[in-house]
């Protein structure tokens, strides 16, 4: 089980709900890992959309 702190639980309930235009209760009801997840996926996007290399490219 991972147990998410209340900054980091606030940025990315922010960071989904701005990229996806999710309410928060939409992202509250994810699993703390897919949370984790969408955002991980979100930076790798927008660094590969700014031409920033990335640590993993698929």
């Amino acid at each position: 089980m991972t147990v998410t702190g209340r900054e980091e639980l606030f940025q990315e309930i922010s960071f989904i709900g701005y990229y996806f235009h999710w309410t928060e209760e939409q992202v509250l009801k994810l699993p703390c890992l897919s949370r984790r997840r969408y955002c991980d996926e979100i930076n790798r996007i927008n660094r590969k959309v700014n031409g920033e290399k990335s640590l993993f490219s698929p």
